[in-house]
């Protein structure tokens, strides 16, 4: 190629860059891996989007503590709303054994319902009364029998396999449910660490990773609970629940339910 080549060669090379260089290229944003939008982010939850650790954690505390509260006693006709079956009116849905049983047999006696607490009582020593003893939030119906054998146990994997549920497993100090109530337990609990954070009459819930929490106002195993949050993601039943209570008795929601993401960005 001679000199006078050369020279054109180059300065064609230079208009090219030159023309190059005015392009803008489309600017590519990252979508959060299993982020969820819901109706609530820009007016309950609007106060949280965007935080994350112990900042969303006291956020959505603030958020959810807003809230009213119910009797023991109205908690009976309470769950026979939130917890019907959603193939029968007439019946509600048993947690942990997913057993469909008549709303008119709520009691104490074998073959009857009651009321769960997933958090159980005697972790944090709040018994019945309104407040965290009456929250929705985590109060199932459950078969009398089975939620006997669940007691105050923590949660984790593995033991002896449940009578009376099918899929559910027990040992000496921890209560594994069946597949489809992981993730509902999970975020039960996970809600009850958020709402209830010592700064009213009621103590701090926490979970930790042990399994022999006794009183203490701790839940374990945290671990095991974030892979059921995973493990079992929001089913329309838990959605059509967390509406109910929002809607028609306590006016907060569940916040793992519309976001379980958040289960991760605070633990």
């Amino acid at each position: 190629m001679s000199v006078a080549q050369t020279g054109r060669w180059k300065a064609w090379v230079a208009s090219i860059a030159a023309v190059l260089v005015t392009l803008t290229l489309p600017t590519v944003t990252a979508t959060p891996a299993s982020a969820t939008t819901t109706a609530y982010d820009s007016t309950y939850y609007k106060n949280a989007i965007g935080k994350t650790g112990p900042s969303l954690k006291s956020s959505l505390h603030t958020i959810i503590s807003s809230q009213s509260k119910i009797s023991y006693d109205a908690v009976w006709n309470a769950l026979k709303v939130t917890d019907q079956d959603p193939n029968n009116s007439g019946n509600v849905t048993l947690l942990y054994s997913g057993v469909s049983r008549s709303k008119s047999l709520n009691g104490g006696d074998v073959g009857d319902w009651n009321r769960e607490h997933v958090w159980a009582q005697s972790h944090g020593s709040f018994g019945t009364s309104a407040g965290p003893g009456t929250d929705l939030h985590h109060l199932r119906a459950c078969d009398v029998q089975v939620n006997s054998i669940r007691g105050n146990k923590d949660w984790d994997m593995g033991g002896s396999p449940v009578s009376g549920a099918t899929g559910s497993y027990t040992d000496s100090n921890s209560f594994e449910p069946r597949n489809a109530d992981k993730g509902d337990v999970a975020r039960m609990i996970l809600y009850m660490a958020v709402r209830y954070e010592g700064d009213d009459a009621w103590a701090d819930l926490e979970p930790n990773d042990s399994t022999t929490n006794g009183s203490v106002p701790w839940h374990g195993r945290l671990s095991v609970l974030k892979q059921w949050n995973t493990q079992d993601p929001p089913s329309a039943f838990e959605e059509r629940r967390n509406d109910i209570i929002f809607n028609t008795y306590q006016g907060n929601r569940n916040p793992f339910i519309d976001h379980p993401e958040w289960v991760e960005a605070i633990w």
